[in-house]
C-alpha cells in the first residue's frame, strides 16, 4: 500500500478529558495546553496535526496556528475555517500568511457551519460555502478573482502575500448531506470521513468517486476517528470503559448540543452507528461507539492492541483512505501511546508536500 498520512488532533474546542463528562482545569483548551499537543505530534514525528475551531468552544484556531508555527520543526499544520465568519479576502491573507510562517506546510479544513447566532437552511449555506472555497481557491493561487454568486460579490487583485508554492493549499472538506457531498465533489481536495462500519464507508467513498468523476476530478480521501491502543485487547477495552465510567446521559447529551452543527447528517449517523451498535458499543470489530455518547461530532475510537490498531487502519487504507486524523483521551497520553505501538508500524508521509528548505 502507499504511504498514508497520519494527523493528531489538538483540542482547542474544549474537547479533552481523563473522563468524558468530566471538566478537568488542567485539560481545559489553552494556549499552553493545546501547544503542548502540537509539539508532542511533532516530535513523535506525526504528519499533520488537525487545528479545530468552533465559535462557542475553546480558542481561535487561525490565531492559534499563527502563535504555534514558529516553534514546529516538521509537522503540518490542518487548520479549521468556518465558512463566512471571515470575509473571504481577508481569509485568504491571514492563510497565505501562516503558509508563508509554515515553510508552506499549511493545510485547510473548510467547515460549513452556520455563523454564530445565525441559522442558514442546509442548502443555501452549502451554496454559500462552495462560493467561499472557490474565490478562497483563486485568491491563494494567486490569481485575481471576478466573482458574482448568491454571496460573494467581489472583484479584485490576490494579497500581495502568497504561499510557498503559489497554489492553494490542499482543501479538506467533509459531510453526508447530499449538498455536501456535491460541494466536496466540486470543490474539495480531500473528503473527510468520520468513523463507520467498514461497507459504509466502501460505499461512501465509491459515491464520492463518481461525484467528482462526473466534474473531472478527482478526490483523495481522509478519516477521522478516536484511538485506544494498549498493549493488550483486554487493557484496550478496560480504557475505554474507564473513559465513560463516570459519564451519565445527561451530561453527554448536554456536551453533544453545544456544537453549532449538532443537527447535520454526519451527527446523525454517528447516532445510527451508536443505536446499531451492541451491548459492549462495538459498531463492528474494534470500531467502538461510546466515545459518542459525549460528542456531537466524530463519534467513534478504533479500540484494540497494536496488530488489531494496525489491522483495522490498514483495512481502512484498502477501500481508499489515504489520510488519517486520530485522537484519544487526553490527548497528549494517547498520541504518546499511539505513537509508541503504532505510527512506527505505519508506511507514512504527508498526503501533499510543498515545504520549501
Amino acid at each position: 500500500m502507499s504511504p498514508v498520512e497520519v494527523s493528531w488532533f489538538a483540542a482547542l474546542c474544549d474537547d479533552d478529558y481523563e473522563f468524558l463528562g468530566v471538566a478537568d482545569p488542567a485539560l481545559r483548551s489553552s494556549y499552553e495546553h493545546c501547544r503542548n499537543i502540537v509539539l508532542a505530534a511533532d516530535r513523535h514525528g506525526y504528519d499533520n496535526i488537525l487545528l479545530p475551531s468552533g465559535y462557542a468552544l475553546g480558542i481561535d484556531s487561525i490565531a492559534f496556528a499563527g502563535g504555534v508555527a514558529p516553534l514546529l520543526r516538521q509537522i503540518k499544520l490542518l487548520v479549521a475555517v468556518r465558512c463566512g465568519e471571515l470575509w473571504v479576502p481577508q481569509l485568504a491573507r491571514q492563510l497565505a500568511t501562516l503558509d508563508q510562517m509554515l515553510r508552506g506546510r499549511l493545510t485547510i479544513n473548510i467547515i460549513s457551519s452556520d455563523l454564530p447566532g445565525q441559522t442558514l437552511e442546509s442548502a443555501p449555506r452549502y451554496a454559500r460555502t462552495l462560493e467561499i472555497m472557490q474565490v478562497l481557491r483563486t485568491l491563494l493561487d494567486g490569481n485575481p478573482v471576478d466573482f458574482h454568486g448568491e454571496f460573494i460579490d467581489v472583484s479584485l487583485d490576490p494579497p500581495a502575500v502568497g504561499t510557498v508554492s503559489g497554489r492553494c493549499p490542499p482543501l479538506y472538506f467533509g459531510g453526508l448531506s447530499e449538498p455536501a457531498r456535491e460541494v466536496a465533489a466540486a470543490g474539495a481536495d480531500v473528503f473527510l470521513m468520520w468513523p463507520d462500519v467498514l461497507p459504509a464507508v466502501e460505499a461512501t467513498l465509491a459515491d464520492m468517486r463518481a461525484r467528482a468523476e462526473k466534474r473531472g476530478r478527482t478526490l483523495r480521501f481522509g478519516y477521522r476517528a478516536h484511538v485506544i491502543v494498549r498493549e493488550t485487547e483486554a487493557e484496550a477495552r478496560a480504557a475505554a470503559d474507564r473513559l465513560v465510567s463516570k459519564l451519565d446521559d445527561p451530561t453527554g447529551e448536554a456536551i453533544r448540543k453545544k456544537s453549532l452543527d449538532s443537527g447535520s447528517a454526519g451527527v446523525q449517523r454517528q447516532a445510527e452507528l451508536r443505536d446499531a451498535a451492541n451491548d459492549d458499543g462495538y459498531a463492528e470489530e474494534n470500531l467502538w461507539t461510546g466515545v459518542g455518547r459525549a460528542r456531537s461530532g466524530c463519534g467513534a475510537a478504533i479500540v484494540g492492541d497494536p496488530d488489531q490498531v494496525l489491522a483495522k487502519l490498514h483495512a481502512y487504507q484498502a477501500l481508499g483512505i489515504e489520510s488519517f486524523i486520530l485522537s484519544g483521551y487526553p490527548h497528549s497520553t494517547e498520541c504518546d501511546l499511539f505513537a509508541r505501538h503504532v505510527l512506527p508500524h505505519l508506511d507514512h508521509g504527508p498526503l501533499y508536500t510543498t515545504e520549501v528548505s
